[in-house]
């Protein structure tokens, strides 16, 4: 486990292959929940800050995907916290589920029904359904930015305050470059591109992903970059 302090009160944990952030304010706000094995590893970051998993007041999903979903429904259990996520990923229709094609498919497949639900969220499954351009409380409050493509749904959070944006899966981190998200797993990469012409406009120093550590001071450089070379 490695637990990343990205900036005052704002921590990135990095579980197994994607992460999980948390802002430690007067109750702590979790940014994605990991796969459902996460759950010891989210427990123990939480403890190592010297919090309770009691102190969980909103898990703000950036994506409707199961590696960001895992634990919520664990969280929602232990701690009583409120689920937010974007209303365009959360469906009931297994044909509409915010993955592409193929795994579209194999989830519509009836003896799946079960897995389906460790896949993806239900609108029961989620408090609060935002529809983009809401102000969350954490960070002297927090932008919601509907920043389409990987998935439907997907949001970008934006603290000014900060210069901070937590952008999910709307882009990748390689090394000594971004990229646009995974083609096999997104489900309009044009629409990416347009999501991350509006991430580029906002005023950050810092970029938090879904994957990966986070992208200080040359954060806005690289994201220009990568618009030059055309989104990807």
């Amino acid at each position: 486990m490695l637990t990343i302090k990205v900036l005052p009160n704002v921590y990135q944990l990095m579980t197994t292959g994607v992460n999980v952030s948390i802002i430690a304010e007067e109750e702590l706000t979790l940014i994605d929940a990991g796969v459902p094995t996460s759950l010891p590893r989210i427990l123990d970051a939480i403890h190592h800050l010297g919090r309770s998993v009691e102190e969980v007041g909103t898990i703000i999903i950036t994506h409707n995907h199961f590696d960001h979903i895992g634990t919520v429904p664990e969280l929602r259990q232990l701690s009583g916290a409120r689920v937010i996520a974007h209303g365009a990923d959360l469906v009931d229709a297994p044909s509409q589920t915010p993955y592409p094609g193929g795994v579209r498919r194999l989830l519509r497949v009836p003896f799946l029904h079960r897995v389906r639900r460790r896949f993806v969220l239900e609108p029961d499954d989620v408090d609060v359904h935002l529809t983009g351009g809401e102000i969350l409380e954490p960070l002297g409050g927090l932008q919601v930015i509907h920043t389409p493509g990987h998935t439907p749904g997907s949001i970008t959070l934006y603290s000014p305050e900060r210069r901070l944006a937590f952008v999910g899966d709307a882009m990748r981190r390689h090394r000594k470059a971004l990229d646009l998200p995974a083609k096999a797993v997104s489900t309009d990469l044009e629409l990416s591109v347009e999501s991350l012409k509006r991430i580029a406009g906002l005023d950050f120093d810092t970029l938090v992903f879904g994957h990966g550590r986070p992208l200080r001071r040359v954060a806005h450089r690289w994201l220009e970059a990568l618009m030059e070379r055309g989104g990807g």
